[in-house]
Protein backbone atom coordinates (compact mmCIF):
# COMPACT_ATOMS: atom_id res chain seq x y z
CA UNK A 1 0.00 0.00 0.00
CA UNK A 2 2.86 2.38 0.77
CA UNK A 3 3.99 2.30 -2.89
CA UNK A 4 0.58 2.86 -4.51
CA UNK A 5 -0.76 6.08 -5.98
CA UNK A 6 -2.85 7.79 -3.27
CA UNK A 7 -6.60 7.20 -3.12
CA UNK A 8 -9.16 9.65 -1.73
CA UNK A 9 -12.67 9.06 -0.46
CA UNK A 10 -15.35 11.72 -0.98
CA UNK A 11 -15.29 14.61 1.47
CA UNK A 12 -11.97 13.52 2.90
CA UNK A 13 -13.52 10.40 4.49
CA UNK A 14 -11.14 7.93 6.09
CA UNK A 15 -12.93 4.63 5.72
CA UNK A 16 -15.52 2.87 3.59
CA UNK A 17 -17.56 0.25 5.46
CA UNK A 18 -19.54 -2.43 3.65
CA UNK A 19 -21.79 -5.16 4.98
CA UNK A 20 -22.16 -8.56 3.34
CA UNK A 21 -25.32 -10.54 4.14
CA UNK A 22 -24.89 -14.17 3.13
CA UNK A 23 -27.93 -16.22 2.14
CA UNK A 24 -27.36 -19.88 1.38
CA UNK A 25 -29.23 -23.00 0.37
CA UNK A 26 -28.41 -25.87 2.72
CA UNK A 27 -29.88 -29.08 1.32
CA UNK A 28 -31.41 -31.18 4.13
CA UNK A 29 -30.53 -34.38 2.28
CA UNK A 30 -26.80 -33.68 2.53
CA UNK A 31 -24.23 -33.03 5.23
CA UNK A 32 -24.54 -29.55 6.72
CA UNK A 33 -21.83 -27.01 5.86
CA UNK A 34 -21.83 -25.97 9.53
CA UNK A 35 -23.07 -27.70 12.66
CA UNK A 36 -23.91 -26.28 16.07
CA UNK A 37 -24.98 -29.61 17.57
CA UNK A 38 -22.59 -32.58 17.17
CA UNK A 39 -24.24 -35.81 15.97
CA UNK A 40 -25.17 -38.40 18.62
CA UNK A 41 -22.23 -40.72 19.40
CA UNK A 42 -20.23 -38.96 16.66
CA UNK A 43 -22.14 -40.62 13.83
CA UNK A 44 -23.56 -38.19 11.19
CA UNK A 45 -27.21 -38.84 10.48
CA UNK A 46 -29.27 -37.64 7.52
CA UNK A 47 -31.45 -35.74 7.42
CA UNK A 48 -29.65 -33.65 10.03
CA UNK A 49 -32.77 -32.01 11.44
CA UNK A 50 -31.34 -29.85 14.27
CA UNK A 51 -28.49 -28.35 12.27
CA UNK A 52 -30.58 -27.83 9.13
CA UNK A 53 -33.30 -26.18 11.23
CA UNK A 54 -30.64 -24.01 12.92
CA UNK A 55 -29.85 -22.58 9.52
CA UNK A 56 -33.50 -22.42 8.47
CA UNK A 57 -34.31 -20.26 11.50
CA UNK A 58 -32.05 -17.63 9.99
CA UNK A 59 -34.13 -17.47 6.84
CA UNK A 60 -37.48 -17.53 8.65
CA UNK A 61 -36.55 -14.99 11.34
CA UNK A 62 -32.93 -13.80 11.38
CA UNK A 63 -32.91 -12.34 7.88
CA UNK A 64 -35.81 -10.05 8.73
CA UNK A 65 -33.93 -8.76 11.78
CA UNK A 66 -31.06 -7.85 9.46
CA UNK A 67 -33.41 -6.07 7.09
CA UNK A 68 -34.85 -3.97 9.92
CA UNK A 69 -31.44 -3.26 11.48
CA UNK A 70 -29.97 -2.03 8.20
CA UNK A 71 -33.03 -0.23 6.84
CA UNK A 72 -33.64 1.71 10.05
CA UNK A 73 -30.09 3.09 9.80
CA UNK A 74 -30.25 3.90 6.11
CA UNK A 75 -27.75 1.16 5.24
CA UNK A 76 -27.66 -1.10 2.20
CA UNK A 77 -25.95 -4.47 2.20
CA UNK A 78 -24.19 -6.46 -0.43
CA UNK A 79 -26.24 -9.63 -0.73
CA UNK A 80 -24.14 -12.76 -1.34
CA UNK A 81 -26.73 -15.31 -2.43
CA UNK A 82 -26.72 -18.84 -3.81
CA UNK A 83 -28.41 -18.99 -7.19
CA UNK A 84 -30.86 -21.63 -5.98
CA UNK A 85 -31.76 -19.48 -2.96
CA UNK A 86 -33.31 -16.94 -5.33
CA UNK A 87 -36.15 -19.43 -5.76
CA UNK A 88 -36.15 -21.30 -2.46
CA UNK A 89 -36.00 -18.10 -0.37
CA UNK A 90 -37.67 -15.88 -2.93
CA UNK A 91 -39.48 -13.66 -0.40
CA UNK A 92 -36.24 -12.74 1.37
CA UNK A 93 -34.44 -12.18 -1.93
CA UNK A 94 -37.23 -9.94 -3.19
CA UNK A 95 -37.03 -7.95 0.05
CA UNK A 96 -33.28 -7.49 -0.46
CA UNK A 97 -33.90 -6.41 -4.04
CA UNK A 98 -36.59 -3.95 -3.00
CA UNK A 99 -34.26 -2.51 -0.34
CA UNK A 100 -31.73 -1.68 -3.05
CA UNK A 101 -29.10 -4.16 -1.91
CA UNK A 102 -26.18 -5.06 -4.20
CA UNK A 103 -26.56 -8.71 -5.27
CA UNK A 104 -23.41 -10.85 -5.43
CA UNK A 105 -23.09 -14.38 -6.74
CA UNK A 106 -22.33 -16.90 -3.99
CA UNK A 107 -22.31 -20.15 -5.93
CA UNK A 108 -25.36 -21.99 -7.22
CA UNK A 109 -25.65 -24.09 -4.05
CA UNK A 110 -23.59 -23.90 -0.86
CA UNK A 111 -20.75 -26.13 -1.95
CA UNK A 112 -16.97 -25.52 -2.27
CA UNK A 113 -15.95 -24.62 -5.80
CA UNK A 114 -13.57 -27.60 -5.73
CA UNK A 115 -16.62 -29.89 -5.43
CA UNK A 116 -18.59 -28.29 -8.28
CA UNK A 117 -18.64 -30.56 -11.34
CA UNK A 118 -18.91 -27.70 -13.85
CA UNK A 119 -17.81 -24.34 -12.46
CA UNK A 120 -18.58 -22.49 -15.67
CA UNK A 121 -22.16 -23.73 -15.65
CA UNK A 122 -22.60 -23.02 -11.93
CA UNK A 123 -21.36 -19.44 -12.37
CA UNK A 124 -23.60 -18.96 -15.40
CA UNK A 125 -26.66 -20.40 -13.63
CA UNK A 126 -26.05 -18.22 -10.56
CA UNK A 127 -25.77 -15.09 -12.67
CA UNK A 128 -28.95 -15.95 -14.56
CA UNK A 129 -30.90 -16.69 -11.36
CA UNK A 130 -29.96 -13.28 -9.98
CA UNK A 131 -30.71 -11.58 -13.30
CA UNK A 132 -34.15 -13.21 -13.40
CA UNK A 133 -34.96 -11.92 -9.91
CA UNK A 134 -33.45 -8.44 -10.08
CA UNK A 135 -33.40 -7.61 -13.78
CA UNK A 136 -29.61 -7.27 -13.86
CA UNK A 137 -26.57 -9.48 -13.62
CA UNK A 138 -24.49 -9.35 -10.42
CA UNK A 139 -21.24 -7.44 -10.62
CA UNK A 140 -19.64 -9.16 -7.62
CA UNK A 141 -18.93 -12.69 -6.45
CA UNK A 142 -18.12 -14.41 -3.17
CA UNK A 143 -17.41 -18.12 -3.52
CA UNK A 144 -18.93 -20.51 -0.97
CA UNK A 145 -16.41 -20.69 1.85
CA UNK A 146 -14.19 -18.32 -0.18
CA UNK A 147 -13.07 -21.39 -2.14
CA UNK A 148 -11.48 -21.16 -5.58
CA UNK A 149 -9.62 -23.50 -7.89
CA UNK A 150 -6.86 -22.26 -10.17
CA UNK A 151 -9.51 -21.61 -12.83
CA UNK A 152 -12.24 -19.87 -10.83
CA UNK A 153 -11.04 -16.28 -11.26
CA UNK A 154 -10.66 -16.75 -15.01
CA UNK A 155 -14.17 -18.16 -15.32
CA UNK A 156 -15.65 -15.36 -13.21
CA UNK A 157 -14.00 -12.67 -15.31
CA UNK A 158 -15.10 -14.37 -18.53
CA UNK A 159 -18.67 -14.44 -17.23
CA UNK A 160 -18.60 -10.67 -16.66
CA UNK A 161 -18.01 -10.58 -12.90
CA UNK A 162 -16.19 -7.36 -12.01
CA UNK A 163 -15.17 -7.83 -8.37
CA UNK A 164 -14.58 -10.67 -5.94
CA UNK A 165 -14.52 -10.99 -2.16
CA UNK A 166 -12.51 -14.21 -1.85
CA UNK A 167 -9.03 -12.65 -1.56
CA UNK A 168 -8.72 -11.34 2.00
CA UNK A 169 -5.28 -9.87 1.41
CA UNK A 170 -5.54 -6.08 1.68
CA UNK A 171 -7.32 -3.09 3.23
CA UNK A 172 -7.77 -1.44 -0.17
CA UNK A 173 -9.12 -2.81 -3.46
CA UNK A 174 -6.48 -4.37 -5.69
CA UNK A 175 -6.65 -5.75 -9.24
CA UNK A 176 -6.03 -9.45 -9.86
CA UNK A 177 -4.90 -10.74 -13.23
CA UNK A 178 -7.03 -13.22 -15.19
CA UNK A 179 -6.90 -14.47 -18.76
CA UNK A 180 -9.87 -12.18 -19.47
CA UNK A 181 -8.24 -9.07 -17.97
CA UNK A 182 -8.16 -7.67 -14.45
CA UNK A 183 -10.83 -8.36 -11.84
CA UNK A 184 -10.91 -6.29 -8.65
CA UNK A 185 -10.57 -7.74 -5.17
CA UNK A 186 -12.72 -5.69 -2.79
CA UNK A 187 -11.47 -6.13 0.78
CA UNK A 188 -13.41 -8.84 2.59
CA UNK A 189 -12.83 -10.40 6.00
CA UNK A 190 -12.51 -13.77 7.67
CA UNK A 191 -12.32 -12.27 11.16
CA UNK A 192 -15.13 -9.69 11.31
CA UNK A 193 -17.18 -12.59 10.07
CA UNK A 194 -19.75 -14.36 12.21
CA UNK A 195 -18.94 -17.78 10.77
CA UNK A 196 -15.48 -17.51 12.31
CA UNK A 197 -16.56 -15.63 15.43
CA UNK A 198 -19.66 -17.61 16.34
CA UNK A 199 -19.57 -20.95 14.50
CA UNK A 200 -15.84 -21.74 14.43
CA UNK A 201 -14.32 -19.92 17.41
CA UNK A 202 -17.60 -19.98 19.40
CA UNK A 203 -16.91 -16.61 20.97
CA UNK A 204 -19.38 -14.86 23.33
CA UNK A 205 -22.36 -13.12 21.75
CA UNK A 206 -20.81 -9.65 22.03
CA UNK A 207 -17.59 -10.55 20.20
CA UNK A 208 -18.75 -9.04 16.91
CA UNK A 209 -19.11 -5.70 18.70
CA UNK A 210 -15.78 -5.85 20.55
CA UNK A 211 -13.76 -7.12 17.60
CA UNK A 212 -15.62 -4.97 15.07
CA UNK A 213 -15.08 -1.82 17.13
CA UNK A 214 -11.36 -2.54 17.48
CA UNK A 215 -11.09 -3.23 13.75
CA UNK A 216 -12.87 0.00 12.91
CA UNK A 217 -10.79 2.09 15.33
CA UNK A 218 -7.49 1.02 13.81
CA UNK A 219 -8.60 1.36 10.20
CA UNK A 220 -10.13 4.75 10.99
CA UNK A 221 -6.84 5.89 12.52
CA UNK A 222 -4.81 4.69 9.53
CA UNK A 223 -7.37 6.14 7.15
CA UNK A 224 -6.19 9.62 8.03
CA UNK A 225 -3.16 8.86 5.83
CA UNK A 226 -4.66 6.53 3.22
CA UNK A 227 -8.33 5.43 3.10
CA UNK A 228 -9.21 1.92 4.19
CA UNK A 229 -12.08 -0.49 3.54
CA UNK A 230 -13.77 -2.44 6.34
CA UNK A 231 -16.04 -5.42 5.73
CA UNK A 232 -18.65 -6.84 8.09
CA UNK A 233 -19.79 -10.33 7.03
CA UNK A 234 -22.94 -11.73 8.62
CA UNK A 235 -25.28 -14.71 8.24
CA UNK A 236 -28.95 -14.75 9.30
CA UNK A 237 -28.65 -17.96 11.33
CA UNK A 238 -25.73 -16.59 13.37
CA UNK A 239 -25.91 -12.84 14.05
CA UNK A 240 -29.64 -12.74 13.27
CA UNK A 241 -30.50 -14.58 16.50
CA UNK A 242 -31.96 -12.75 19.53
CA UNK A 243 -28.85 -12.91 21.75
CA UNK A 244 -26.53 -11.42 19.09
CA UNK A 245 -28.51 -8.92 17.03
CA UNK A 246 -28.19 -6.06 19.52
CA UNK A 247 -24.41 -6.23 19.34
CA UNK A 248 -24.52 -5.82 15.57
CA UNK A 249 -26.82 -2.83 16.05
CA UNK A 250 -24.42 -1.34 18.58
CA UNK A 251 -21.51 -1.81 16.17
CA UNK A 252 -23.34 0.09 13.43
CA UNK A 253 -24.30 2.86 15.83
CA UNK A 254 -20.67 3.15 16.95
CA UNK A 255 -19.42 3.37 13.36
CA UNK A 256 -22.11 5.84 12.31
CA UNK A 257 -21.19 8.04 15.28
CA UNK A 258 -17.91 8.99 13.56
CA UNK A 259 -17.27 11.65 10.94
CA UNK A 260 -15.41 10.65 7.82
CA UNK A 261 -17.19 7.34 7.21
CA UNK A 262 -18.93 6.22 4.02
CA UNK A 263 -21.18 3.17 4.13
CA UNK A 264 -21.19 1.62 0.69
CA UNK A 265 -21.92 -1.62 -1.11
CA UNK A 266 -19.28 -3.67 -2.84
CA UNK A 267 -20.32 -2.26 -6.22
CA UNK A 268 -20.00 1.30 -4.92
CA UNK A 269 -16.50 0.55 -3.60
CA UNK A 270 -15.62 -0.92 -7.00
CA UNK A 271 -16.86 2.18 -8.86
CA UNK A 272 -14.98 4.48 -6.49
CA UNK A 273 -11.77 2.50 -6.92
CA UNK A 274 -12.05 2.45 -10.70
CA UNK A 275 -12.70 6.18 -10.72
CA UNK A 276 -9.59 6.73 -8.64
CA UNK A 277 -7.30 4.53 -10.71
CA UNK A 278 -8.67 4.85 -14.27
CA UNK A 279 -6.12 7.43 -15.54
CA UNK A 280 -3.16 5.24 -14.61
CA UNK A 281 -4.17 1.79 -13.47
CA UNK A 282 -1.62 -0.05 -11.34
CA UNK A 283 -0.41 -3.39 -12.70
CA UNK A 284 -2.56 -6.35 -11.80
CA UNK A 285 -1.41 -8.62 -8.99
CA UNK A 286 -0.95 -12.19 -10.07
CA UNK A 287 -2.62 -14.56 -7.60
Amino acid sequence: MHRRPPLALPGGARIAVWTIVNVENWMPTGAMPRAVLPPPMGQPLLPDVPNWAWHEYGMRVGFWRFLETLSSRGLKASFAVNGTACTIYREACEAARDAGWDFMGHGFVQRPMHKVDDQKAAIRDTIEAIRALTGRAPRGWESPGLTETDETLDLLAEAGIEYVADWVLDDQPVPLRTRAGAIVSVPYTVEINDVVISAVQQQPSDEILRRGRDQFDRLYLEGATAPRVMAISIHPYLTGVPHRIKFLEQLYDYILGHEGVVTWTGAEILDWYRGQTAPSRPPATEP
